[in-house]
C-alpha cells in the first residue's frame, strides 16, 4: 500500500513506531552511562548517518534540527567548565577553567546531541497517526487515552490557524493609526488571548462530546490503517543494538 499523501518516506518511515520509541529510549539510556567524548561522538557520527540513510531528511534540515541541542550543549559546556573543580586549563587566562569541567561538559553536549539527532529520525519519520494506532495496538495502550492525545495534538496543530484568524479580525475592526495601518495595542492583544482561550475550549468540549458519542473506549474497536510489526523491525532492533554495542566494545578497548 502506498503512503498517504504528506506522510513522510524512507525506511525508517516504514518501521513499527513503537519498536522506534523503545529503540529511541533504550539508546538514551545508555548514553547517561557514558561520559568518553570519543564513544559518544561515534555514536553521533554514526546516529547522523543512519538518520540521513533512512530518512528523506536532507543534510541541511538535520543540521537546522540540531541547533537548538547544539546551543544547549554549548551552556553544558560552559557552565561544566566554569564551575566544576580540577586542573587548571590555563591558568594564565582571566576565567577559571578546568580540564575536569571542559571534558564533563564536552561529555555533556555530545550526550545530548546523540540523544538530540535520535529524537529529530524519529519525529521526522513518525506521524502521530501511526505511532498512537501502533501503541494501541502492540503496546496495549488505551484507546480512550491514546485517541485523546491525538485529538489534542490535531487541537495544538490548529491553534496557529486561529489565532491568525482572530488577529484578522481584531485588525479589521482597529481604528487605523497615523500612517493608516491598525492600531492593535497591548489591550487587543490581550483581547485575542482570551478569545483563542475560548475557541480552544469550546473546540475542546466539542472534540470530547464527539468521541464520547461514539462510544471511545466502551469495547472492542477496529482501526483504520493497523500498524505491522514485521521481519524488517526485527532487523532494524538487530543493527541499532549491535551498531551500539560495537561502538561501546571500541570505546572500552580504546
Amino acid at each position: 500500500m502506498r503512503a498517504p499523501v504528506g506522510d513522510p518516506h524512507g525506511w525508517l518511515a516504514r518501521r513499527n513506531p513503537t519498536v522506534k520509541l523503545a529503540l529511541l529510549f533504550g539508546c538514551s539510556v545508555v548514553t547517561l552511562f557514558l561520559l568518553d567524548p570519543v564513544t559518544l561522538a561515534a555514536l553521533y557520527a554514526l546516529g547522523a548517518a543512519a538518520v540521513l540513510a533512512t530518512t528523506d531528511l536532507g543534510v541541511r534540515r538535520l543540521l537546522a534540527a540540531q541547533v537548538p541541542f547544539v546551543a544547549f550543549g554549548a551552556g553544558l559546556v560552559l557552565v561544566n567548565a566554569f564551575s566544576r573543580p580540577g586542573t587548571l586549563l590555563a591558568p594564565g587566562l582571566p576565567l577559571r577553567v578546568t580540564v575536569e569541567g571542559v571534558t564533563v561538559g564536552v561529555a555533556l553536549a555530545l550526550r545530548t546531541l546523540v540523544i538530540g539527532v535520535l529524537s529529530t529520525g524519529f519525529v521526522v519519520s513518525t506521524t502521530p497517526q501511526r505511532l498512537l494506532t501502533s501503541l494501541v495496538q502492540q503496546a496495549r495502550l488505551s484507546a480512550r487515552a491514546a485517541y485523546a492525545v491525538l485529538a489534542g495534538y490535531r487541537l495544538l496543530h490548529l491553534l496557529p490557524q486561529h489565532w491568525q484568524t482572530i488577529r484578522d479580525a481584531h485588525a479589521v475592526r482597529a481604528p487605523l493609526d497615523r500612517r493608516g495601518r491598525p492600531a492593535l495595542g497591548p489591550r487587543v492583544f490581550v483581547r485575542s488571548a482570551f478569545t483563542l482561550l475560548v475557541v480552544s475550549i469550546r473546540a475542546g468540549e466539542r472534540i470530547a462530546l464527539a468521541l464520547e458519542s461514539r462510544g471511545l473506549g466502551t469495547g472492542p474497536r477496529t482501526t483504520w490503517r493497523p500498524v505491522a510489526l514485521d521481519r524488517q523491525d526485527a532487523w532494524c532492533v538487530l543493527a541499532v543494538v549491535a551498531a551500539v554495542a560495537l561502538v561501546l566494545a571500541v570505546g572500552v578497548l580504546a
